[in-house]
């Protein structure tokens, strides 16, 4: 049993959560996109049952996606952070934006999804310049 816990930008929404870390996806669809602001999302799968958000400030956002499914995307009221995304489908489920974890370190995609939608300037070239910091 793991246990994570992680929040929002601003510090006022945060979560914890006790059990089975579930496996992590890339998604490049176009909602993931717009709502992570980046060419694709990182979703960590974890139990709902298990799942526990600390803070009253959070709020969601409900679309269809092109799978057909209803998804809701809930995030922080104050600071706009996306945290994670649940499913009536799939309501045991959330997928926690791996972002928003304390310790990224636990985060190991095991897929990428929804590459037919993936752009092609979010691929990592191995070739540029790397730095540690910011930019000398």
């Amino acid at each position: 049993m793991t246990t994570i816990s992680g929040g929002c930008l601003c510090g006022r929404v945060r979560y914890e959560y006790r059990g089975h870390v579930g496996p992590a996806n890339y998604c490049h669809c176009a909602d993931c996109r717009r709502c992570t602001g980046s060419a694709f999302n990182v979703g960590v799968r974890l139990e709902a049952a298990r799942f526990r958000i600390a803070g009253n400030d959070v709020r969601s956002f409900t679309k269809r996606g092109d799978s057909g499914n209803e998804l809701t995307r809930h995030f922080c009221g104050d600071c706009g952070s996306p945290l994670y995304t649940s499913s009536r489908r799939h309501a045991e489920h959330v997928y926690v934006k791996a972002g928003t974890l304390d310790d990224p370190s636990l985060v190991e995609p095991q897929a990428q999804i929804w590459t037919a939608s993936a752009v092609a300037w979010g691929r990592i070239d191995e070739t540029l310049p790397r730095f540690t910091k910011g930019r000398p």
